[in-house]
């Protein structure tokens, strides 16, 4: 989408001026104002263009991923977490949460500039046709943003009108009308939107078929979950890759698996996103950070300096015992593309290897020794010690109970690398970030017609995506047969076919299974986690900034 990327800095500062009213104030010496930029061409477009903006504050971000990963039965904090009451659900998950506040304001701000864009199209000076269109786009990316709204907060303030004055009240609004807005905008996105567009991550009708059908899968309907998804499956183009490695490839990332995605550049400059806070214009990273966040502190053990194949370890967040043991490596390729076990010498010499009894012993690596293994199998001390390299095994990383030990040596999930980076310090990366891909279609399939009673067509779908997955050879041992389908063996294989995808609070909620999975595999949250947690609390400075207080609270649970 190069003309959305050129037009990046602009159309932020135009959908900050629609969401915020006191951004342009008298002081606008160039005389531009939204109501006669807006309907001009180039205005209109750019309103549109500006509509997909927001999405990089979610995608690719380490609280968007924080808030959709961790806290659930597959993901935990590492130690350089920096918000960990959404992975631990502990008392301090409050309205006074900073990255919920963030969202809360970035997607009410999206929301009221896909309501402005709906609202101004149809006077716009666009062909007809492409006035259909348009609004097509923005309807879908409505949908897109109320879902994230409704799913993250519940029945919270719904609004569908330009707002362009400070409200001091909100509206406690059902999540079946939220869900209703959601179905009248993707219908209308389905039957609106082209197949297929010149600008790469535009919205086209696939996508909105495929979200169509993951919304009616979350409540409920499943037949025309099924429908939708096999429309995507059957009427287009896309095909799953035939490598699971291959997706994740950084030369590979525009590949025929991918139904949506929100894209990156390599040109950082058009990944900025621009903020007001407090009036200020603030230029931030939009690049595409998820690269970061998975990895241990593997450039602080001997043999091993920071490079730019092996990534800037944040140490961020670590995967559970529970989501390793999902995999079984001797016949399902995702495990090796999904995590990284071996990391080679790229600093020679010789150094001090700490042993389990505290002394020490010298070892020697030279370039492309093994420098680091780590395993999710247990090793005795002997085992450990007589190894010429360190060696990160699960009794080291996990207690008896799973419960981490050490949050800064663990197995690092490699999907997200990014080599393009032209710096070992650069944070911000171009990779494309997956929205939907066709292996979700299968399982909304398999999930739906299980629903269903049709298990041997929902053993069908299943089975697409765990052949796909499986090592040269082993395609029969990775299928199942129809009497073997669960909802919970579909959330293991989503757990293997997306982890770290933003996808895996969300499938546990709409499943209604966050709190019993939670409980079972993740140490650190089970503790806390309670049925109120299925949403987030309120933002406070939110609810102190109204006046209908008796009408519009905090969710129950939350102080």
């Amino acid at each position: 989408m190069k003309k959305i990327f050129n037009k990046l800095f602009l159309l932020s500062l135009l959908s900050l001026s629609v969401g915020c009213a006191d951004f342009l104030e008298e002081n606008n010496q160039s005389g531009l104002t939204a109501d006669g930029y807006f309907v001009t061409l180039e205005g209109i477009e750019a309103l549109v263009n500006s509509c997909y903006t927001p999405m990089r504050f979610w995608y690719g971000k380490e609280n968007g991923i924080a808030m959709t990963e961790t806290g659930t039965d597959i993901f935990t904090r590492g130690n350089g977490m920096e918000n960990p009451p959404v992975a631990l659900y502990n008392s301090d998950l409050s309205g006074a949460n900073g990255p919920l506040n963030f969202y809360w304001t970035r997607l009410y701000s999206a929301l009221n500039t896909t309501n402005a864009a709906v609202k101004r199209i149809p006077d716009s000076p666009l062909s007809a046709a492409l006035k259909l269109e348009r609004e097509a786009e923005v309807r879908f990316l409505r949908a897109f943003y109320l879902w994230h709204i409704v799913e993250t907060w519940g029945g919270v303030h719904l609004s569908l009108d330009e707002v362009t004055v400070v409200q001091t009240t909100a509206n406690r609004t059902p999540v079946e009308e939220f869900y209703a807005q959601i179905f009248e905008d993707l219908t209308f996105a389905v039957n609106n939107l082209p197949p297929s567009s010149i600008d790469y991550g535009r919205a086209i009708k696939p996508a909105a078929e495929a979200f169509l059908a993951r919304m009616h899968l979350t409540r409920g309907n499943n037949a025309e979950a099924s429908t939708l998804a096999k429309q995507v499956i059957n009427n287009y183009s896309y095909a799953l890759e035939e490598n699971y490695a291959d997706l994740w490839d950084i030369n590979n990332i525009r590949n025929s698996e991918v139904v949506w995605l929100v894209n990156f550049s390599a040109d950082q400059v058009l990944n900025r996103e621009l903020e007001s806070p407090d009036g200020d214009i603030l230029l931030r990273d939009g690049g595409n950070n998820s690269h970061l966040f998975f990895l241990m502190t593997y450039d602080q053990l001997p043999g091993m300096l920071r490079d730019i194949n092996n990534g800037r370890p944040f140490a961020r967040f670590m995967p559970t015992a529970y989501l390793l043991d999902l995999f079984d490596e001797s016949v399902d390729s995702r495990f090796d593309a999904t995590f990284q076990t071996v990391w080679y010498a790229n600093r020679p010499g010789t150094f001090s290897l700490p042993l389990t009894d505290g002394s020490t012993k010298d070892v020697t690596f030279s370039e492309g020794d093994t420098a680091i293994l780590a395993t999710k199998y247990p090793m005795t001390n002997a085992e450990r010690d007589a190894l010429p390299y360190t060696t990160i095994d699960r009794n080291r990383t996990y207690g008896p109970d799973d419960e981490p030990r050490v949050r800064d040596r663990y197995m690092s999930l490699r999907k997200f690398l990014d080599p393009s980076r032209p710096t070992i310090s650069q944070q911000q990366g171009q990779r494309d970030a997956f929205v939907i891909r066709l292996a979700e279609m299968y399982l909304i399939v398999a999930e739906a017609e299980m629903n269903l009673g049709n298990m041997g067509e929902a053993a069908s779908h299943f089975n697409e995506v765990s052949r796909r997955a499986a090592l040269p050879g082993q395609e029969a041992a990775m299928e199942v047969a129809p009497e073997d389908i669960t909802l919970d063996l579909i959330l293991d294989e989503r757990a293997r076919e997306f982890a770290g995808e933003q996808l895996r609070w969300f499938d546990l909620k709409r499943t209604g299974k966050l709190v019993e999975r939670v409980q079972a595999h993740n140490p650190d949250a089970a503790p806390n986690i309670r049925p109120f947690h299925m949403v987030r609390p309120i933002p406070q400075s939110q609810l102190d900034a109204i006046n209908n207080k008796d009408e519009f609270f905090q969710n129950e649970g939350y102080l």
